[in-house]
């Protein structure tokens, strides 16, 4: 299972590289290309983004293990198409956070808009408030983590991987899923079709409680989350058997 790493676990360069690097970014006087340039030109080290104050399309197809710190809440898009890269986002991001991620990690201090962590890949999203419609959708291997709610149709058309909400989740869950699970701490408003409850194992308490721990949400009781899979009856459908569902 990939977990996140910790705050302290700083990336060091081969022996012979020069120190990490130290970099200070101010989006009040650079463009988002400038500052997307300059962390993708970082090969590992941390970086700082101020005042981002709602940006678009921040930190973005990074492809190195550096740390990058968005000191404000973050547009669309942020962390998104990245490999490697350790991504904090000090405030709530817009829709799309952590898009199509491949491996690394997103953590959102705050809230997040719809479609967080679509079709990601690999790696972790984590965002620690709630989330808006849609997360997860089309996901594909990644695991995103929610400590607050999550909106409608979360989980619609996740094809592998985990979703973890902490908290409530809205109607639709897991609409049309594929072979992703979805462990839910709280209500759940109504399935979508073709998910079902099934019973949780040890094997499900022992991995939800190492996620959640180590996405600091102390609020959650792992041996009490509800999962939700897939029937599978979508997987074959035919033109007439729509009216069945």
């Amino acid at each position: 299972m990939t977990s996140l790493p910790r705050q302290s676990d700083q990336r060091a360069g081969r022996q012979g590289d020069p120190p990490a690097a130290e970099v200070t970014l101010d989006a009040a006087a650079l463009s988002t290309r400038e500052i997307n340039r300059s962390l993708q030109a970082l090969p590992y080290g941390r970086a700082v983004v101020t005042n981002p104050d709602g940006r678009h399309n921040l930190a973005v197809g990074l492809d190195a293990p550096v740390r990058v710190e968005i000191d404000g809440p973050a547009g669309f898009y942020a962390g998104g198409l990245g490999k490697q890269a350790h991504i904090t986002v000090n405030g709530p991001a817009g829709c799309g956070v952590g898009e199509n991620l491949m491996s690394g990690d997103v953590h959102v201090r705050g809230s997040a808009g719809r479609s967080a962590a679509a079709s990601a890949r690999g790696g972790v999203v984590v965002v620690d408030g709630g989330c808006s419609s849609r997360a997860g959708i089309s996901l594909k291997g990644a695991t995103l983590a929610i400590g607050g709610d999550a909106g409608a149709l979360c989980g619609l058309l996740a094809q592998s991987g985990v979703i973890l909400i902490g908290g409530d989740a809205g109607p639709c869950l897991g609409d049309s899923l594929y072979e992703a699970v979805l462990y839910v701490g709280g209500k759940i408003a109504g399935l979508g079709a073709d998910a079902v409850v099934e019973e949780i194992t040890q094997h499900d308490v022992t991995f939800v409680k190492i996620l959640a721990e180590g996405c600091g949400f102390d609020h959650l009781s792992p041996a009490d989350v509800t999962k939700v899979v897939s029937t599978r009856r979508l997987y074959n459908m035919q033109n007439h058997d729509h009216g069945n569902y």
